[in-house]
């Protein structure tokens, strides 16, 4: 299941703003595809959701989860007959009025130290950051939601086996010393479903 959504990124010049057009796996957290461009166009959209289908691998039916924002609805709709020869076992759910999924990935964006918070000078300039950024998040960042492991390492399933030995560790440290933890239990390292 993944979800997609567009936000704006600042330019350096007021009032003008590119558009990241982003794609999350929800099971993961993982950013499986995005791009940034001048403006929203269905053809970008329907484009980035098919080739992100295809670089994934996906192989069985795909729930892709928008919001019912004016730009969502037709663009998610217009690119399953676009991609009907190829993915033909890709199909559209959507949930009103709320996408927290992408939502909460702008927002850790958007707070991330690095984040440029006067704009971004080109376009090039937003699509270099954009990777950099997509990198760290992938690769570098412990989700809290995940268990604070990586998404790839959640995406590729080694999750259990890192979330094991820190279960191991976790463990071993409470027997040698028990009133650290105040109530009894360490925490809880089973894996996400």
């Amino acid at each position: 299941m993944w979800s997609w959504d567009i936000t704006y990124l600042k330019s350096s010049i007021k009032g003008l703003f590119y558009y990241l057009y982003l794609i999350i796996d929800i099971y993961s957290r993982k950013i499986v595809g995005w791009r940034v461009e001048r403006y929203e166009s269905q053809d970008y959209s329907s484009a980035l959701i098919a080739d992100t289908a295809l670089k994934e691998g996906v192989s069985k039916d795909l729930t892709l989860h928008s919001d019912n924002g004016s730009p969502m609805k037709p663009t998610t709709n217009a690119c399953y007959p676009s991609m009907a020869w190829r993915y033909a076992f890709i199909l559209a759910n959507f949930v009103s009025n709320d996408n927290p999924f992408s939502e909460s990935l702008f927002k850790t964006m958007k707070y991330v130290p690095a984040y440029p918070v006067n704009g971004f000078n080109t376009i090039e300039e937003a699509r270099e950051w954009v990777e950099r950024f997509t990198d760290w998040y992938n690769n570098i960042h412990l989700h809290s939601n995940i268990k604070y492991v990586t998404p790839k390492t959640k995406h590729e399933g080694k999750d259990k086996e890192v979330l094991s030995k820190r279960h191991k560790v976790y463990q071993d440290a409470f027997q040698f010393n028990p009133l650290r933890w105040i109530n009894g239990k360490t925490r809880d390292w089973t894996p996400t479903a």
